[in-house]
């Protein structure tokens, strides 16, 4: 016998399933059986976190190195099903890119993209490489040829101006999303290798200390502080974000939209109006909303 699940659930923030859900959802759900959560880290660079344990579907979105993942299920295929701490999404990926939960992380990948080195020598053979907001436990410091790398608790080593602590804040952080550039456009791609339109913005923001839920149509619902466009688009500035069906993107300016998009397959710039025109003709149609994240630079 399974149980039912509420409409109200989305099935991306709650780990509920008719056959199993979360132990903490307990009273508040049927499910034919409930499960504590075993925490684990994400120990491979990035890995595709999907709707079902298939690896033939369309990815949601992706985790990254250190991030924590809560596993619920482990199955005889080789799946996981289980919540990412970060933004709280739920699905299935590999059983074997998980890893025991280890030292708490201390800092962050802060650019683009940075090498793992077995130790501190950037002529070693990489190990990996780590996007934007990947977290590391750093437990030392060593300089080989003027260059100073972090040591982390499991060996390797990192270019230590390529991290933050975790605490730390990018006062402007729309030039971490113009920091992207050219990056390619991947629908659920969340690293710096690929992203789509929320991520971009989450990973952003994330920089900036901002908490950003993962897809557009969350966003569109809570994040910032909505504005009134009623009457026709606001008075815009800098970081603000538009909405359509389906899409966000990030202000440079009140004239200047930054998005990842799949006309150009790319995170561009282009101006806000011939935005606007063009995908007003296209599927996504008229702008849905616009919300005003903390504004960049302040406290």
């Amino acid at each position: 016998m399974t149980g039912t699940v509420p409409p109200s659930l989305d099935r991306r923030l709650h780990p509920v399933r008719p056959d199993l859900a979360a132990a903490r959802y307990r009273g508040a759900v049927q499910a034919s059986a409930f499960a504590e959560p075993v925490e684990k880290r994400i120990a491979v660079d990035s890995v595709a976190l999907r709707p079902a344990p298939d690896a033939a579907r369309s990815i949601d979105t992706e985790a990254l190195s250190g991030e924590r993942f809560d596993v619920y299920e482990t199955r005889a295929d080789g799946w996981a099903w289980g919540q990412l701490a970060t933004d709280g999404y739920v699905g299935y990926l590999p059983v074997d890119a998980l890893g025991d939960p280890g030292p708490v992380p201390t800092h962050r990948v802060c650019v683009p993209r940075s090498y793992r080195y077995p130790g501190p020598e950037l002529k070693s053979p990489s190990l990996g490489l780590l996007s934007l907001g990947a977290r590391v436990s750093v437990v030392g410091m060593a300089t080989t040829r003027g260059l100073d790398y972090a040591l982390l608790a499991d060996g390797s080593a990192l270019v230590a101006r390529h991290l933050l602590p975790l605490g730390g804040i990018v006062p402007d952080w729309v030039t971490v999303a113009e920091g992207l550039l050219g990056t390619p456009y991947l629908w659920g791609g969340r690293t710096t290798l690929g992203l789509d339109c929320s991520a971009l913005v989450q990973i952003a923001a994330a920089e900036g200390g901002l908490v950003v839920p993962r897809d557009s149509d969350m966003q569109e619902r809570e994040a910032g502080t909505e504005l009134d466009i009623s009457a026709g688009l606001p008075e815009l500035r800098r970081g603000d974000l538009l909405f359509w069906k389906g899409h966000v993107g990030i202000l440079r300016d009140a004239e200047t939209l930054l998005h990842a998009n799949g006309f150009t397959m790319s995170v561009a710039s282009e101006p806000l109006a011939t935005a606007i025109a063009r995908i007003a003709s296209s599927e996504w149609g008229a702008v849905t909303a616009c919300r005003r994240l903390a504004r960049p630079g302040s406290a």
